[in-house]
């Protein structure tokens, strides 16, 4: 069925080819650097989908610790031997405290440990680790200094794993903070947390929280760490954030807003996501946004993993999908005034009003924002309309921040040659294309910007990934999806003049709570993993160079040619040649390099390959199946000798002597 399917994009490719040939005679022109590389060229995308955040790369394990949901103990469970009415009540203050107005309000009476408690069941359970230190944290408020929590993480089967007690000590009308450490002693994929009241009378609840000790930086309250880990293991060049569709918003009330964001967790006010409801076929009615990973830790964490920090803004529409809702062009100032305090937040020192937020947050050094976002896949001349006036503003105010510009959800058509034509007309800095395609379009496409103008707006490639399935909901990580997602990316390299950015989409999923396949890693409570489509993204950015050079058969660019793809660049810091090859066909070749214009090259090269049959996927349990495999190459007068396997990614690295 793969053979066939393989059979059918090859012959649809721009060239069509017998695969009776089995060698194949490439040049490279070393000396002959045609466009550069940019360091922000290969970069990760981030939404808030798929449970990525919360019940993600935020390592808070309760799900709805203020009670904030659209139903207030969602997530929560009360354990009691007696039912008493009123003992727990969800009370809101409202006006008092309009981003966090909901607490819980416990009434013991004469309560001893298993009379009254809570459980809280995690983002589809709870992540627990043997020997792991867990910090717990929480708000509270009584009239009389008399309870005591007594805190356990339990299995599946109720069994404890891990306890303490912690005594609430302060009494009166004001909040305080208490917390407490403890370790587990069991390892569990789907725990939970208990929290049973000793005491009597009346105490207040809120912003009850766990996480574990071994958070990325160590950070109290920070990121998981192993999730973070493999997006530093790809050394990208940016990193844009919130999103994606959350950006928009269903309609402009759910839109994202990035000064909800910062300051004080307990300020920041909660939101219903988005995806909570835009997938009948994955329903997920407790998807909500807590912000604990705020638009400060996004630039924390770029800034922490080497990457330039690109921010996306609502541009005053909402998803023209959903509601098409947006703001009439008399009410759109304060959404341009969000863009430029956000670059005061991101660059303003503390004698600014945004500046001075992100001081106080911890971080006196400026973020050096260089680029954001005006939009996410609008479309029409109402986005245009809107772009317009952000532009004007921004640009006069800070005129070296480079802007990128939506041009729809699909890469061809009649939206996206308006958009397309009016964003070269304004000279927009970057235009953002998207392509979510079956394999055959990616290896057709590898040509795509090889006719694009080479002055004017530059190309981002801000979300694309092959879809090998029929739906959004069945696609798969297969190799044969990262095999044409490579073959594409050899065309933008070669481009890279044209093209400036490029990033997969999405990049996280919960096994557990996903609305949207595929994605580029995959984590449950306990692990992470790398797709194919990840390990074939680590290579391009981990490989980058800083200069393509020509690499060509029959003198053409290797693009299709018995299904064979290449790019080749140097890479100035450390005096390499960097060539990579695809081989999607599946008979293997002998591709003879012959490397023009080098005087002396070293008598080996290292090569990286992948290749695995073209329904292989990585997992769980087998995480590396489909990765790169690392060995040496001989080199003779200057020529190379490269053998491809069937269904193959080659990445060769040879220095320049």
């Amino acid at each position: 069925m793969i053979k066939r399917l393989m059979l059918v994009l090859l012959t649809t490719t721009v060239f069509s080819a017998s695969f009776s040939q089995q060698t194949n005679s490439l040049i490279v022109k070393v000396a002959q650097p045609t466009a550069t590389i940019e360091p922000t060229m290969w970069g990760i995308f981030f939404e808030d989908i798929n449970f990525g955040a919360d019940g993600g790369i935020y390592a808070e394990m309760v799900k709805n610790r203020s009670f904030e949901f659209f139903k207030p103990l969602m997530g929560w469970t009360v354990n009691r031997k007696k039912f008493v009415e009123g003992e727990v009540l969800v009370v809101n203050r409202g006006e008092e405290n309009t981003r966090n107005p909901r607490f819980l309000r416990v009434t013991m009476n004469n309560a001893a440990k298993g009379d009254l408690g809570l459980t809280n069941e995690g983002f589809r359970g709870m992540g627990i680790k043997k020997g792991m230190r867990y910090d717990l944290s929480i708000l509270y408020r009584q009239p009389q200094a008399h309870t005591k929590l007594h805190i356990e993480l339990i299995d599946t089967t109720k069994r404890v794993v891990g306890d303490t007690v912690l005594s609430l000590t302060e009494a009166g009308d004001s909040w305080h903070k208490a917390a407490v450490s403890f370790h587990a002693n069991e390892t569990v994929l789907k725990g939970k947390m208990n929290i049973w009241f000793e005491g009597n009378g009346v105490v207040d609840l809120d912003m009850i929280s766990l996480f574990p000790g071994d958070t990325w930086k160590n950070r109290p309250g920070g990121m998981r760490s192993d999730m973070v880990q493999l997006l530093a293991d790809m050394k990208p060049g940016f990193i844009r954030f919130p999103g994606g569709c959350i950006v928009e918003g269903f309609d402009l009330s759910n839109r994202y807003r990035w000064k909800n964001t910062v300051g004080p967790i307990e300020e920041r006010q909660l939101m219903i996501n988005r995806w909570n409801i835009e997938f009948p076929h994955q329903n997920a009615p407790d998807y909500f946004q807590t912000f604990g990973l705020g638009f400060f830790e996004y630039f924390q964490l770029a800034e922490d993993i080497g990457a330039e920090a690109l921010p996306i803004l609502n541009c005053g529409m909402a998803c023209q999908f959903n509601s098409a809702e947006l703001v009439p062009m008399k009410d759109l100032d304060p959404f341009i005034q969000d863009a430029l305090d956000l670059v005061e937040f991101a660059n303003g020192d503390v004698n600014t009003k945004w500046g001075k937020v992100r001081v106080d947050m911890g971080h006196p050094a400026p973020f050096n924002l260089k680029m954001m976002g005006i939009g996410n896949e609008n479309w029409g001349p109402q986005y245009i309309e809107r772009l317009k006036a952000f532009q004007t503003a921004i640009k006069g105010k800070y005129p070296n921040i480079k802007l990128i510009c939506s041009s729809g959800t699909d890469p061809k058509g009649e939206r996206f040659d308006y958009l397309n034509g009016e964003l070269r007309k304004l000279n927009a800095d970057f235009i953002d294309e998207h392509y979510y395609r079956k394999p055959e379009w990616f290896l057709q496409n590898a040509r795509r910007y090889d006719n694009y103008p080479r002055t004017g707006s530059k190309v981002f490639g801000g979300e694309y990934a092959s879809h090998v399935d029929k739906t959004v909901g069945n696609n798969r990580n297969t190799w044969l999806a990262a095999l044409s997602e490579a073959a594409f990316m050899t065309g933008l390299e070669r481009n890279a003049d044209v093209v400036g950015m490029a990033s997969y989409a999405p990049l996280f999923a919960n096994v557990d709570a996903w609305q949207w396949a595929p994605d580029l890693i995959w984590v449950n409570n306990l692990q992470a993993y790398g797709t194919p489509d990840y390990q074939v993204q680590k290579l391009f950015s981990l490989n980058k160079g800083s200069k393509v050079v020509p690499i060509t058969l029959n003198n053409e660019a290797v693009a299709g040619q018995d299904s064979l793809y290449a790019s080749a660049c140097i890479d100035a810091a450390t005096n390499e040649l960097i060539i990579k090859v695809v081989n999607a066909s599946d008979k293997a070749f002998n591709n003879a390099l012959q490397l023009d214009g080098v005087k002396k090259i070293a008598a080996k090269g290292k090569l990286l390959s992948m290749q695995s049959d073209l329904t292989a996927v990585n997992s769980f349990d087998s995480p590396t199946n489909v990765a790169p495999v690392e060995s040496t190459i001989a080199i003779k007068n200057k020529k190379i000798v490269l053998n491809t396997a069937p269904y193959s990614f080659s990445v060769l690295r040879v220095k320049l002597e």
